[in-house]
């Protein structure tokens, strides 16, 4: 790779040029051609994209100026609501008699229903001595089933998170979410297997299902739940259908990519002993893949129990219930104690997924087998294992009623709603607005709704509507070309059809101020901690704590600082988005060739110049996808923020799912859809030739 270029004071002269020694220096620098660096960064500066969006950003000023008003013309719209509630009532009228419900539909309602009934009442047999001595033993065998450090301490996480939701007073939501999760888990892993292997094995079958992948990875969370929620209605079954398919696709794409990375040396030799393809199925392909399998088992679980707690609008029960409640009443304290047990059981589920494939590295390694007791229990793997698991459970179901009472005992109880609630009065009348000179939080919050939020939102309203496409075309082109230029154009005039002009463009400010804040904050913080090596080694257990909460999670302590509206709705979207940006964003500087750099330094480049020549040029591609990662989770955000004041569009697919509204809440996530897919097309390049300009 040839040395890149470095700033110099006095740029070097044309080297085809003849030399005239007898002028002075200063003669010949003044007579040189200018370098080709110069000459091109004049052609881009007037290239024609660069004019086109110049040309409409200033049709877009005057228009807004000139006409102070961007309605979308009524004529223009198309009525929804009339179809969309006669959908709604000939769904309700034919739920209990149509052929589509009685012989297809209804059985996976009644079968998802059931099969959460019992757990809930296994874990009620149980007890809650039971529970907690079964979730002990099952992290304990994930972790080694021995005398080890590992195996101890998961063990430990799993007796410490059951205590802790119990002392907090949120056993019997904690087991209802549980007991969701687990099928939710099952299912989705089961079915993310079998489109994984699919993917795997077949090239057909991968063109067609990466498409699928890619659009239900764009989608909100809360778009899964619009159409089963007409489908099977407030419940349940509508939240374990729609996490179940949420929850799919990362099972199925890392099996897939375990499948196609399989060493092919291993492979061959396994077709060279005359194995038939399901034996190497079986024997070698399975078990290279096993590590990749397992990851996608971890991210399945975390998405499973994000989409659990974001269920409890439609009535799933459990902890997200409890936090929705809380929040709907402003009751941090409540909430605080619901998000404290969601997040424990985070924590426990990612630990005993970690611990579980440690211990398979460690098979791999023939390390940790140990002596005695301990390394016999540790080689109890495969189906002794779980048929000791199995009968453990049946005992201690038998026995749990004469354990103690079912649920935990009240006297264990410790309630910190009113000091939480306390602290949060305290923390409003003195950080909220009581810090003298700056205010505080409250203050700088009224402060960016009325400079920031509210001129954006007007800004976006004051401009026709015609002079938004043309500016949203114009950049599209400039990324993408054609195709996403199209797209961008007709992803606002689906937004303007549908009715929806005025309250998208309020989503849309609150959007762009989050991802202008997330971006230039993870951008910064991401270069960072790829330089400083300290600073990645500090950031990286505050990061994976947070990407293990819910979303619901970081609205409780956003809503104690800010209070509800807009900017807690966009700080909370912020918090969320950060560690994703950040960590693609460091990955992306450190991959960059060290040789590289180092011919850069070798040159004399500050580490400046190194930094904005070399290193971010380099890690394009991954800052591409940190914009795009930052894009789709700000808008998974936007119905969340919707709880807590964001209003527009998130608000009305919260009450569309709560009430079971369809003609308000389909619309509403029909245009968060669109924005997603605009803002997707003005930041990612639509072809390689694009992306390299």
């Amino acid at each position: 790779m040839s040395a890149p270029t470095v700033d110099q004071a006095d740029p070097p002269a044309d080297p085809t040029a003849p030399a005239d020694k007898s002028a002075p220096a200063t003669a010949r620098a003044a007579s040189a051609e200018p370098t080709p660096g110069l000459a091109l960064r004049a052609r881009r500066a007037v290239r024609p994209p660069v004019l086109l969006v110049g040309l409409a950003l200033a049709v877009v000023v005057i228009s807004a100026l000139a006409t102070g008003s961007g309605a979308w013309p009524g004529g223009l719209t198309v009525d929804v609501r009339t179809p969309l509630d006669s959908l709604n009532s000939w769904l309700v009228d034919n739920r209990t008699t149509h052929w589509l419900f009685l012989y297809f539909l209804l059985h996976i309602s009644n079968t998802a229903e059931l099969s959460v009934d019992a757990l809930t009442d296994l874990f009620a047999s149980l007890g809650w001595i039971g529970v907690t001595l079964l979730g002990t033993a099952i992290a304990w065998y994930a972790g080694g089933a021995g005398r080890n450090r590992r195996a101890l301490r998961t063990g430990a996480t799993a007796l410490g998170v059951f205590a802790a939701c119990g002392l907090l007073g949120m056993w019997k939501p904690t087991m209802e979410t549980l007991a969701l999760m687990t099928v939710a888990v099952a299912v989705a892993a089961l079915l993310g297997l079998l489109l994984g292997l699919a993917a795997g094995l077949s090239d057909r079958w991968e063109r067609a299902l990466r498409p699928v992948f890619d659009l239900m990875q764009v989608m909100p969370a809360f778009a899964y739940l619009l159409p089963f929620v007409l489908l099977f209605g407030i419940g349940v079954p509508s939240a374990l259908v729609a996490t179940v398919i949420y929850a799919a696709p990362p099972m199925a794409r890392l099996t897939s990519l375990g499948l196609r990375g399989a060493s092919p040396a291993a492979l061959e030799a396994s077709a060279s002993l005359g194995a038939s393809p399901w034996q190497r199925l079986r024997t070698a392909r399975l078990p290279l893949a096993r590590k990749e399998m397992l990851l996608g088992l971890n991210q399945t679980i975390m998405m499973c129990l994000s989409m659990v707690v974001l269920a409890s609008v439609v009535g799933s029960g459990g902890l997200g219930d409890r936090i929705y409640q809380a929040l709907g009443k402003l009751n941090v304290g409540q909430a605080l104690a619901a998000g404290i047990c969601v997040v424990l059981l985070a924590v426990l589920l990612d630990r005993t997924t970690a611990a579980a494939g440690a211990r398979l590295d460690d098979a791999d390694t023939g390390s940790g087998s140990g002596s005695g007791v301990s390394g016999r229990l540790a080689r109890l793997r495969g189906w002794p294992g779980w048929l000791g698991l199995g009968v453990l459970t049946a005992v201690l179901a038998a026995v749990g009623p004469y354990l103690g009472e079912r649920a935990w005992p009240r006297e264990w109880r410790v309630n910190i709603a009113p000091w939480v609630n306390d602290a949060v009065a305290w923390t409003e009348d003195t950080i909220g607005s009581g810090v003298p000179v700056v205010g505080g939080t409250l203050t700088w919050s009224n402060f960016i709704t009325e400079w920031v939020l509210n001129p954006l939102r007007d800004g976006l309203n004051a401009t026709p509507w015609w002079a938004l496409i043309l500016l949203a075309a114009s950049l599209a082109w400039t990324v993408g070309r054609w195709r996403a230029a199209l797209t961008a154009t007709a992803s606002l005039g689906v937004i303007g059809v549908l009715g929806l002009w005025t309250r998208s463009m309020d989503t849309l400010s609150q959007v762009l101020l989050a991802l202008l804040i997330t971006l230039v904050v993870g951008f910064a913080v991401g270069v960072l901690a790829a330089r400083v090596p300290r600073v990645e080694r500090l950031l990286r257990p505050v990061l994976d704590a947070m990407q293990t909460m819910p979303q619901f999670v970081y609205l409780i302590p956003v809503v104690a600082l800010l209070s509800a509206g807009r900017v807690a709705g966009v700080t909370a979207a912020v918090v969320f988005v950060l560690p994703a940006v950040i960590r693609v964003t460091t990955q992306g500087i450190r991959q960059v060739d060290p040789a590289t750099v180092e011919a850069a330094r070798s040159l004399g480049a500050t580490g400046w110049q190194e930094l904005r020549q070399v290193q971010l040029p380099l890690a394009r591609r991954a800052l591409l996808v940190a914009v795009n990662q930052g894009v789709v989770l700000v808008l998974s955000m936007v119905v969340i923020a919707g709880m807590v004041g964001g209003g527009a569009l998130g608000i009305d697919v919260i009450t569309g799912l709560a009430k079971g509204d369809l003609a308000l809440g389909l619309p509403a996530g029909a245009a968060i859809v669109c924005l997603g897919i605009l803002l997707d097309r003005l930041t990612q390049p639509g072809t390689p030739d694009t992306a390299r300009r």
